[in-house]
C-alpha cells in the first residue's frame, strides 16, 4: 500500500506482521516497516529501527531528567545507529519528518549551536499518535476527493446523456421538417 502524504514524497505502508513472542527489536523493524520508514531499496541498511529505539531511549532520559538535549540525535548519530552514511540518513529524515514522527529542533552546547532530531512525543506512542494524525488526514481528504469524484463522474454522465438526446431531438425534429 503507498499513501503520498505530501507532493513527491512516497511513504510505503506495509502489512508485516509480528512473530508470537516478539523482541523489541522485531516489533521496532514491524513498526518501521507498517509506517514507511523501513529503506525501500534492495540491500539497503536493516539497522533503520535502531535509531527508533535510541530516540525513544533518549526521550525517555530526556523526560527523567529535564534536559532537551538529551532526547536529541544529530544526523551523524543517526546514521552511525542506521549503518549508514550521514548523507543517506538525510533522504531517510525526510519521510521521518512528513509523517512528524520526529521533530526539527536545536540547542547550544560549549557556544555551538547543536541541531539534530528528537522524537515528537514523550514517549513512542505519543510520537505515533502525531503520525497517525497525518495518515489520517491525508485520507480523510483523499475520502473527499472520492466524493468529488463521483460526483463528478455523475454529472459527466449526465450531461453527456443529455447532449446526446438533444442531439437526437435536433435530428429528429430535422428529419420531420425534410
Amino acid at each position: 500500500m503507498e499513501v503520498s502524504i505530501f507532493a513527491k514524497t512516497k511513504i510505503v505502508l506495509q502489512t508485516h506482521e509480528p512473530s508470537m513472542n516478539p523482541t523489541s527489536e522485531e516489533l521496532a523493524k514491524i513498526v518501521m516497516a507498517r509506517i514507511g520508514l523501513e529503506p525501500r531499496k534492495l540491500g539497503s541498511t536493516d539497522k533503520m529501527y535502531r535509531c527508533l529505539l535510541e530516540l525513544y531511549e533518549r526521550a525517555k532520559v530526556s523526560y527523567r531528567e529535564k534536559k532537551l538535549e538529551s532526547s536529541v540525535m544529530t544526523v551523524e548519530e543517526m546514521a552511525f545507529y542506521a549503518g549508514i552514511t550521514r548523507q543517506t540518513m538525510y533522504d531517510y529524515l525526510k519521510r521521518w519528518l512528513i509523517l512528524n514522527l520526529i521533530e526539527k529542533t536545536s540547542y547550544i552546547k560549549e557556544n555551538k549551536v547543536v541541531i539534530g532530531y528528537k522524537l515528537n512525543g514523550n514517549t513512542l506512542e505519543q510520537a505515533f499518535e502525531k503520525a497517525h494524525h497525518n495518515i489520517t488526514k491525508n485520507l480523510n481528504e483523499t475520502m473527499q476527493y472520492i466524493q468529488q469524484l463521483q460526483k463528478l463522474i455523475k454529472n459527466e454522465k449526465i450531461s453527456n446523456t443529455q447532449k446526446l438526446k438533444a442531439t437526437e431531438d435536433t435530428l429528429t425534429t430535422t428529419d420531420l421538417a425534410s
